[in-house]
């Protein structure tokens, strides 16, 4: 940030005594007033508090809904709850429409960010006429719940919403928000008949990844030593974890903001900013909790262990849970400027798993992300701009998603045209293309090196170390003496919750201050910007800024260089055994025998099925071919394929049109050039269909276009095979053959 300075207008000003005078009282009237009006604000906010907190299910859902299925009625019961989402106005949704369902991170905050605008993740897809549902949570765990009991009970909630929606065109579309994103990749893993296209956005899957200097929450486990703070916090909660540590986790990542910026901002525009600053408040003060044991696992296996990108974490069965198991679609949204999550924590996953995009596809898997430039962690749910933007195209193209072959791509955006001859084509405010991309790609956002992953395996084995001699000599005093009133009191005096309190009506002074408040609010007298004492305020806080943002590097610098030191010592390494062999210490995901047969087995298949189809396949084919150089597949494209599909597909439905994509394209992977060759005798099976459909080739060529002078060869190609002469008289050929064969097989006969 720049030296803050008082701007020439203001030095000129304080030539003149009479002047600077008169600035000092209108300034010392705006302060006051301004400081009466920030306590009462701040007063407001802890009635919201206590308010929100005192109600059944709290939440910030800025749209109806209504109860569809209660977890804690389960045969596991948990505290989450299934809300289908009432459309405002009365608006029905699509029924053959897929149904959208959003599940809300349970990380120190209550429900409700995915809808906490009308511009929002719900929103945009009500918006685009999809049934909304909701999957949140209440602010107390049940005793006995486990994260496997969650995504049990998750699992019921996907079922239940398929059956009520019989008609519609597609599985649910899932979308995780930040820790939500985890848990939905499990599930996913475990059960991927439940899913439609599964949108992540902010969500940690690599917990090892990041960028030197830019990540340090990564390092927190290995400057505290493990996670055996977690299990004693656990026990100081008599079993439960208080969600406001996890909240006060976040904030230390940016003490700038928390100490000054939120509330500097709010006294300086106390004015306007009031109900801005109180709406978040509420959500961000919800503060909930959890089991000791459900944030045990997610330290120990997760945070630390970070055993999800690696296959390593195990049901209660002893089943592996493999995230190239999932079938649907995965789209990964992240952004560069999120602190908490990202990109390498988002997408590493990906490398940790796949060799190559040739892997990728070995498994059938798309996988698209999108990488924003600048948005913070919370912008990703809640901010408008987002929402109209990336949420928006993603809703909107849902099924284009749900389409895309196998691979890895990128999501890139553009604004449109309202000029562009085939701006009906496109359904948003952007245009949304998706680009193939390699792993190379992903690892020039941040990856780690060898060394950094020993050290991180090191954490890893301390920790289980330290969690040990814990629970062998500390744990047994600490269980003995907690109990839910002493629970109670620590949570109470947690400096989060102590703040409410503080600046509560229970506080005399504050609750004095009511009646000026709204005298003063009637008697306003706001002083200029010119102003040189309003200046040198502006100033001081640039000022504040710019030093505790100046103690954050220091901080963070320390304990980077501290991290480094201890777990890159090879004494500490060889003492928890990482020096023992030559092995990576990062786990490796080892190939699958059984599952390359079945992959062998697919290929055969494919490839004895080359020509096999007729016109509408042959004209799919020839499109991916044509476009392949070019690696990019936008939404026109699609919508007109769609449009294709149903002028043509005779009640085709999405998961069979899919089907027919995804196994042309790979009949052109696996022999290209018997797959071209063979179009001709696709289209001979109907050439009045196939003269139809060579129109509608002609047409998305020419609103698409080609670019590469490959792709420009491709395309002459296959308007040659088109005109083919031949394609008119091949089925009267064939049909004499057969004959022919069938007699000279009577006459042997």
């Amino acid at each position: 940030m720049a030296e803050p300075a008082i701007s020439a207008a203001c030095e000129t000003n304080v030539q003149w005594p009479f002047g600077l005078v008169q600035d000092a009282w209108n300034y010392s009237i705006d302060a006051w007033q301004r400081s009466i009006l920030f306590l009462d604000v701040l007063e407001q906010r802890s009635a919201k508090y206590y308010e929100h907190a005192a109600k059944v299910a709290p939440h910030v859902l800025k749209f109806s809904c209504e109860l569809v299925l209660d977890g804690r009625e389960l045969k596991k019961p948990v505290n989450y709850v299934l809300a289908r989402i009432i459309p405002p106005d009365g608006k029905k949704p699509d029924k053959f429409k897929r149904p959208f369902v959003i599940v809300d991170p349970r990380a120190g905050h209550g429900p409700g960010i995915g809808g906490f605008k009308p511009q929002s993740e719900i929103g945009v897809a009500m918006k685009a006429g999809h049934p909304c549902y909701f999957i949140g949570f209440l602010p107390d765990p049940v005793s006995s719940q486990t994260i496997e009991d969650i995504a049990e009970a998750e699992a019921k909630f996907l079922e239940h919403v398929i059956s009520l929606h019989p008609e519609a065109d597609g599985k649910p579309a899932v979308i995780g928000n930040c820790q939500a994103g985890w848990a939905v990749m499990m599930l996913a893993a475990a059960r991927p008949e439940l899913f439609g296209p599964i949108i992540v956005a902010g969500s940690p899957l690599s917990y090892w990844a990041g960028a030197p200097k830019q990540n340090p929450m990564r390092y927190t486990a290995g400057v505290l030593g493990g996670t055996w703070t977690t299990a004693l916090l656990g026990d100081v909660g008599n079993g439960k974890f208080d969600g406001a540590w996890l909240v006060s986790n976040f904030e230390n990542l940016n003490p700038a903001n928390t100490l000054w910026s939120k509330h500097y901002n709010l006294y300086s525009k106390i004015d306007t900013e009031a109900p801005r600053y109180l709406e978040f408040e509420q959500w961000w003060g919800g503060h909930v909790l959890l089991n000791a044991g459900e944030m045990q696992f997610i330290a120990d296996e997760l945070f630390v262990g970070n055993k999800l990108s690696s296959a390593s974490v195990r049901s209660s069965n002893g089943n592996l849970i493999d995230l190239r198991n999932i079938s649907s679609p995965i789209v990964i949204f992240c952004s560069k400027a999120d602190n908490i999550t990202p990109p390498p924590q988002a997408l590493n996953w990906i490398i940790d798993l796949y060799d190559s995009v040739e892997d990728i596809r070995a498994h059938g898997q798309t996988i698209v992300y999108a990488v924003h430039e600048s948005i913070g962690h919370l912008g990703i749910f809640v901010s408008g701009s987002i929402a109209k933007k990336e949420h928006d195209q993603f809703a909107n193209n849902i099924d284009l998603i749900d389409t895309l072959p196998p691979g890895l791509y990128e999501a890139v955006m553009t604004p449109k045209d309202p000029d562009d001859p085939t701006a009906d084509l496109i359904l948003g405010d952007y245009l949304i293309r998706f680009e193939a991309r390699s792993l190379d790609d992903i690892r020039e956002l941040g990856s780690n090196s060898e060394d950094d992953d020993r050290e991180f395996a090191t954490v890893a084995r301390l920790s289980e170390i330290n969690l040990g001699l814990y629970r062998t000599f500390v744990q047994p005093w600490i269980q003995t003496w907690a109990n839910e009133s002493s629970a109670e009191l620590t949570r109470r005096l947690h400096p989060l919750r102590m703040q409410y309190e503080f600046f509560s009506g229970a506080n005399p002074f504050i609750r004095s201050l009511a009646s000026d408040a709204v005298r003063l609010r009637e008697n306003r007298r706001p002083v200029s910007k010119d102003n040189i004492f309003w200046q040198m305020q502006e100033w001081f806080g640039d000022w504040m800024v710019l030093a505790l943002d100046a103690y954050r590097d220091a901080r963070d610098d320390a304990a980077q260089a501290w991290f480094h030191a201890i777990y890159g010592s090879p004494f500490l390494q060889a003492a928890v055994g990482l020096r023992a062999s030559d092995e990576i210490p990062r786990l490796r995901v080892g190939d699958d025998p059984a599952h390359h047969a079945l992959v062998e087995k697919k290929i055969a298949e494919l490839k004895q099925r080359l020509a096999d189809g007729g016109p509408r396949e042959a004209v799919i084919r020839a499109l991916l071919y044509v476009r392949m150089p070019d690696g990019a597949v936008d939404e026109r494209g699609f919508n007109l394929l769609r449009r294709m599909r149903d002028e043509t597909g005779k009640g085709l439905n999405l998961a069979a049109f899919k089907q027919i994509l995804r196994e042309q394209f790979l009949m052109l992977l696996l022999d290209e050039r018997r797959a071209v060759a063979a179009i001709p005798e696709m289209l001979a099976t109907d050439p009045d269909l196939a003269t139809r459909m060579k129109g509608k080739l002609d047409r998305m060529i020419e609103l698409v276009g080609v670019h590469s002078k490959l792709a420009r060869e491709r395309l002459a190609e296959v308007e040659a095979l088109f005109e083919n002469e031949d394609i008119t008289t091949l089925p009267a050929k064939q049909a004499a053959i057969s004959t022919s064969r069938n007699s000279r097989a009577e006459k042997r006969h």
